[in-house]
């Protein structure tokens, strides 16, 4: 059976760009084009609404979305069902995660498995940690490493890798808005310090909290998504930003920054594995989850 069509809906449906979703497809535009031209005329529908300038989905479009998402699943499913009885795995995991998880978790991960499942191509997709759990959910992504969520959704399964403390970082360099005293802050001590935060995720909720329980409305110099940028734009002297501490120790830049000493501490984190709990129906799934 050609499951390309579907690869190839999905991948524009996700992406909304005929450029790059012939990329992330390794087909031509005009093969894209044309595969979905075929679906809609074996459909009876437009899938998508198109001109010069932008691409979006129909109405149709939305509801074959979820078919073709569920169509390419339960195809994986049983092809790698009928090949795990023939001891032999093969097909595509995509894994997402930052660019400090990519070099701090995956060799670890993956060496053995790729000795023992070679014919197992694994994509690897980086960004921001904040984006991991919807990703995954949404079906965008296979797995995911990431910071465990505060609440965890009914659908994911999460398995901890380790924890690591979020920290408080500063330039080396003094400056005046410097807190003198982080291991006793104060509203005062904190009001008017540039902070570099995460736009969202779990680094950005604690810092808030933390904020919060202090009565200060911290001032933004930065909105960053990605921790390893907040690294960079402390270590130049924009402000004081917060990471989790195993992405400073990663981050080439560590030298230019220090820690501050800040009480209360904010909470550790564990960081994952973490896929939706009906893609563990998949051989292929259940056996990289099975390394963790």
């Amino acid at each position: 059976m050609d499951m390309r069509p579907l690869r190839h809906f999905l991948a524009l449906a996700d992406m909304l760009h005929f450029g790059r979703a012939s990329d992330a497809s390794h087909v031509s535009p005009s093969t894209l084009s044309r595969s979905i031209r075929q679906l809609e005329e074996n459909l009876g529908a437009p899938l998508f609404e198109r001109d010069n300038r932008h691409v979006a989905l129909t109405r149709q479009g939305q509801l074959f979305q979820h078919y073709a998402r569920d169509a390419l699943e339960q195809w994986e499913a049983i092809r790698h069902s009928l090949m795990s009885e023939a001891r032999e795995l093969a097909g595509e995991i995509s894994i997402y995660c930052s660019v400090t998880a990519s070099y701090s978790f995956l060799y670890a991960l993956l060496s053995e498995f790729r000795l023992r499942h070679p014919r197992i191509e694994l994509k690897l997709h980086t960004g921001d940690p904040a984006e991991s759990v919807g990703r995954v959910l949404a079906g965008e992504e296979d797995m995911a490493i990431t910071p465990r969520p505060r609440t965890m959704p009914n659908g994911l399964a999460f398995k901890p890798m380790t924890t690591s403390p979020l920290v408080f970082i500063a330039p080396r360099e003094d400056t005046a808005w410097m807190p003198s005293a982080p291991e006793t802050p104060s509203a005062a001590q904190w009001k008017g310090v540039p902070m570099i935060l995460s736009e969202s995720g779990l680094a950005r909720e604690h810092s808030d909290t933390w904020f919060k329980a202090l009565g200060v409305t911290p001032q933004i110099y930065a909105q960053v998504a990605g921790n390893e940028a907040i690294v960079s734009m402390v270590g130049l002297g924009f402000g004081i930003g917060v990471v989790p501490r195993i992405v400073l120790d990663n981050s080439p830049l560590r030298g230019r920054v220090s820690i501050l000493p800040v009480k209360p501490e904010l909470p550790h984190y564990d960081v994952g594995l973490c896929v939706a709990k009906r893609r563990l129906k998949s051989p292929l799934i259940r056996a990289l989850w099975a390394e963790v």
